[in-house]
């Protein structure tokens, strides 16, 4: 019976990683008290996967801060401006790299894939002195057999995590991250010996690289890199890992042939085309682990459906040679559903997190050794029943608007030139005109009325009233600030996706289906289970609450639909495009009420939009198109006059930006303060755009106050490639995390620089 679970969260049932982190960084507790913590965390999770049957149990998952972070410390790869002296890494260095101390900022942050999880970027070039620096696969293998738990040391292969880093400050941009090989490859042999020593019988190297489109030279690396380490691998069995999409056909021959690697996993529920490559052709004798139970979302395993898949490879790879395992690690999703005391029992038998799928893997295993748990086979057959079945999930009106969808493209009547025309006879907006993006910050007072109204503690009445005078705080606020496009602050909202999630039908909500985006931050996506549909207004009450306050034009504010979309747990049963013209149509009814309540500028936050570009190349083209027309879908049937915004926050942008044209919205705001040279090198190099843009000019994540002298440089570098009548001034993103001391200055030094270049403009000409 052999099972394996990929990896597992590390911030625990109840984020108690989080709460020790947070509570070590503030200086509230020991680095013992934080160390004890994890090290409780650890052996459950190694209490757990052993009683549930699992044979090849991972160590080394669990991570501080990051997986990739930890590699970096094995490598001794620490930047030069954390003053690292040598010997073992400990936290004061390590969290330093994390998030950067008093005196030099954090390395860089990106995301992992195409999921909403984020690493620390690897800074390397040429003089990068590689030693041995943190001992921490080999400590918590040894913890883990202390505790009488044979386990499979996880470490991210050399070839990825070269290819994950990036040259760092001053090294040519052409340099070759691969030609580090020779210099890390000693240090993966001395941790490989280690392992051995203290034991070890299987080691397990995530190459997740393979299932990207490489460069045959970059193939080639993976041959040279296992062909290096053979001899130190040899008597121990060696798994390599992929995850997250298809293995390309050269990919899978180059992995198939690595020398010393005695076993591969795949992932089989987004790598559907992987099963025939494996069936076409799989080396003799080696070992397959089967990633049949999906390790980002949610649902219950179709357990049926994953025996008779893992049936078929059996008689390819021979019975003793399957491993059942996870599609990739457990990270990505929530941790037990023990912990959702107020899910309701229909849709909670619907339903898989990471504790259950750790069930799920055994059961599937224990099933082809002959051991089939009937009981725990035919309840799951029952809940996939009742999900296909039940009337929760389908909705025959949506259904039937989003089939009449096909065939139109949704573009507004005029063009964006005229639209703006129309929009500043109605509007009279000054040249540069000023606005923020949404939230004003959130004070403990004001999360205390939303926790006080939450939990009855206080009435309807008493909360409209104290959130009616926050927004009248913040209105006048802006007034006096002469701020041009106001917004109401949103202090009403939680997250900018749970607040509509939790409106709109077809969503769930967990009490703690936490999963770590990055470091000791969590975030809590809402569960999309059915048809999507919008009851009753969810913005207009307060917009039009808002606008009567001021005579100044106030923003609606809406999450977009593939924001939504990109940061929930979507429904398997259905294409992801499907889903999201639903809640496209959902906003659209907003996006109408709006305009009918008198609201003249509104906003649909795209932030996500990036973030679902599928990782291979040939399937970009169908992702954007159609996440681009669900933002058209939202405001095609405004008038002219209703000026339509988007925010966006960079990412990339440069290599989207026809999508982002093709959304024709009337302007666009981006963050964009840390990356300014980089978005505005899309315009210098010919870029053609003719609606309205607002570059963020200054960066809200950090609480530095930006002279007025520097927001009027930074302008004055957009406008020398940016034409003046397109040109917005605003922050890069909203304001709630930040505090009203940090907020005021900041915007008043905005809309100074942006009154003085006014002057500036209307003299020269």
């Amino acid at each position: 019976m052999a099972s394996h679970i990929v990896g597992y969260p590390r911030m625990g049932p109840k984020r108690e990683l989080k709460f020790a982190l947070e509570s070590f960084w503030d200086g509230k507790s020991t680095a013992e008290d934080l160390q004890k913590v994890a090290a409780d965390l650890r052996a459950s999770i190694w209490n757990q996967m052993s009683d549930a049957g699992i044979k090849y149990i991972p160590s080394n998952t669990f991570s501080y801060y990051d997986q990739v972070l930890d590699t970096t410390a094995m490598l001794g790869a620490v930047p030069p401006r954390y003053n690292w002296n040598g010997g073992e890494i400990g936290f004061d260095t390590y969290f330093s790299m994390a998030r950067g101390n008093a005196a030099v900022p954090a390395m860089e942050m990106t995301k992992w894939f195409d999921t909403n999880y984020h690493f620390i970027v690897p800074e390397l070039g040429p003089d990068v002195k590689f030693s041995y620096a943190s001992h921490k696969a080999v400590t918590e293998y040894k913890e883990a057999k202390g505790l009488g738990v044979e386990t499979v040391p996880v470490i991210i292969g050399p070839v990825s995590y070269l290819l994950l880093s990036k040259p760092a400050k001053g090294v040519e941009k052409t340099f070759s991250l691969l030609s580090l090989l020779p210099k890390i490859l000693p240090i993966y042999k001395e941790v490989v010996s280690e392992l051995k020593a203290a034991g070890a019988s299987w080691i397990q190297f995530d190459e997740p690289l393979l299932v990207m489109d490489l460069e045959a030279h970059k193939l080639q690396a993976f041959t040279e890199a296992y062909a290096e380490l053979e001899s130190t691998l040899s008597g121990l069995n060696v798994l390599v890992e992929t995850y997250f999409a298809d293995i390309p056909a050269e990919a899978f021959q180059t992995l198939t042939s690595l020398k010393g690697v005695t076993a591969y996993g795949f992932d089989l529920v987004r790598g559907t085309k992987t099963l025939d490559l494996i069936k076409g052709g799989f080396p003799a004798g080696k070992y397959l682990f089967a990633g049949v139970v999906d390790g980002r979302n949610i649902w219950a395993n179709d357990l049926a459906a994953s025996l008779s898949i893992l049936q078929e490879l059996e008689g390819v790879v021979g019975k003793d040679k399957l491993v059942v395992s996870t599609s990739c690690s457990l990270l990505h999703t929530a941790v037990d559903l023990v912990n959702e005391p107020k899910l309701d029992n229909e849709i909670k038998s619907w339903l898989a997190f990471a504790a259950q799928k750790v069930l799920e893997v055994n059961a599937l295993a224990k099933a082809l050794a002959g051991q089939k748990n009937e009981e725990f086979f035919s309840a799951n057959a029952a809940a996939q029943a009742s999900r296909r079945s039940s009337p929760r999930v389908t909705n025959e009106a949506v259904q039937k608007a989003a089939a009449a969808l096909k065939g139109s493209d949704h573009r507004r009547a005029t063009n964006v030139s005229a639209r703006l025309d129309a929009q500043q006879k109605k509007l009279n907006l000054p040249v540069l005109p000023t606005t923020t993006i949404g939230s004003f910050p959130q004070t403990i007072e004001l999360r205390r009325v939303r926790r006080e109204y939450k939990a009855k503690k206080i009435s309807e009445e008493e909360y409209v009233s104290a959130i009616k005078e926050e927004i009248s705080k913040v209105v006048k606020l802006q007034e006096d600030l002469d701020i041009d496009v106001l917004v109401h602050g949103e202090p009403e909202r939680n997250d900018m996706v749970e607040y509509f999630g939790e409106q709109l039908s077809g969503f769930a909500f967990t009490a703690n289906g936490w999963v770590q985006s990055y470091g000791s931050r969590c975030v809590k996506p809402p569960i999309i289970y059915g048809d999507v549909s919008r009851p009753k207004p969810m913005t207009v009450f307060w917009s039009s609450m808002a606008q009567s306050m001021t005579s100044r034009p106030m923003k609606g504010m809406l999450t977009g639909p593939v924001t939504i979309l990109n940061w929930s747990f979507v429904r398997n049963d259905q294409p992801r495009h499907e889903t999201c013209y639903q809640i496209a149509l959902a906003i659209k009814d907003e996006v109408e009420d709006l305009e009918k309540a008198g609201i003249n500028v509104i906003q649909i936050d795209e932030a996500a939009l990036r973030e679902g570009l599928p990782l291979r190349k040939a399937e970009h083209a169908f992702y954007l198109d159609w996440a681009v027309h669900s933002f058209r879908i939202t405001n095609v049937g405004v008038k002219d006059t209703t000026q339509i915004h988007t925010h966006m926050c960079y990412s990339n942008f440069n290599d989207i930006i026809h999508s982002i044209i093709d959304m024709d919205a009337d302007v666009i705001t981006i963050e964009n303060s840390r990356s300014d040279e980089k978005l505005l090198s899309v315009f210098r190099e010919g870029v053609k755009y003719g609606a309205g843009i607002g570059p963020g000019v200054y960066d809200i994540h950090s609480p530095r106050i930006p002279s007025t002298e520097e927001i009027a440089d930074r302008i004055n570098k957009m406008l020398a490639v940016l034409e003046t009548n397109i040109l917005w001034v605003n922050p890069d993103c909203g304001l709630k995390t930040r505090k009203y001391a940090e907020v005021k200055p900041a915007l008043t030094n905005m809309v100074a620089a942006a009154k003085l270049l006014r002057t500036q403009l209307a003299s020269a000409k």
